[in-house]
């Protein structure tokens, strides 16, 4: 592991000192590697729209609102092979959620979940996107699926 050290003004050494507190971090070292973290994979995500990514789609939607729910499928189907898992969830009379994990290209996943966010009637929508760096799969079994 390598240290460095940096220097702070007071009145942003308080800052970060509350916001430490505030999101629970143990000492400041932790706090810095989150913030680096989020900060690098975002000029990743810059720098390689196309790279891969895996994502949290979440949003709220009016399932009484006319043709949404065909138009969701419509658009999921339409990008199947992005979908890991989709959860629904009745929130009251009218509302569900529903979240969505996604993995494949950056660009691919965001413009996804800016479709399925614009649709009228969607309320509440948010993306997390993380951006992974590509690497092989070998653990001694196939991902291919088994023949019924």
């Amino acid at each position: 592991m390598e240290r460095f050290t940096i220097s702070l003004d007071d009145q942003l050494a308080k800052a970060f000192d509350e916001h430490i507190a505030m999101r629970g971090y143990s000492n400041r070292s932790e706090a810095v590697r989150d913030i680096l973290h989020v900060h690098l994979a975002g000029a990743r995500e810059d720098r390689d729209a196309d790279g891969p990514c895996i994502a949290c789609l979440s949003y709220v939607y009016n399932h009484h609102e006319r043709e949404l729910s065909e138009r969701l499928a419509r658009i999921q189907h339409a990008d199947h092979a992005l979908t890991i898992s989709t959860t629904h969830a009745h929130l009251d009379h009218d509302n569900c959620l529903e979240t969505v994990l996604l993995r494949g290209p950056m660009r691919a996943v965001r413009r996804f979940a800016e479709r399925i966010i614009a649709e009228r009637g969607v309320h509440h929508g948010s993306v997390n996107v993380v951006a992974v760096e590509p690497h092989a799969h070998h653990h001694g079994h196939s991902h291919a699926p088994s023949s019924m």
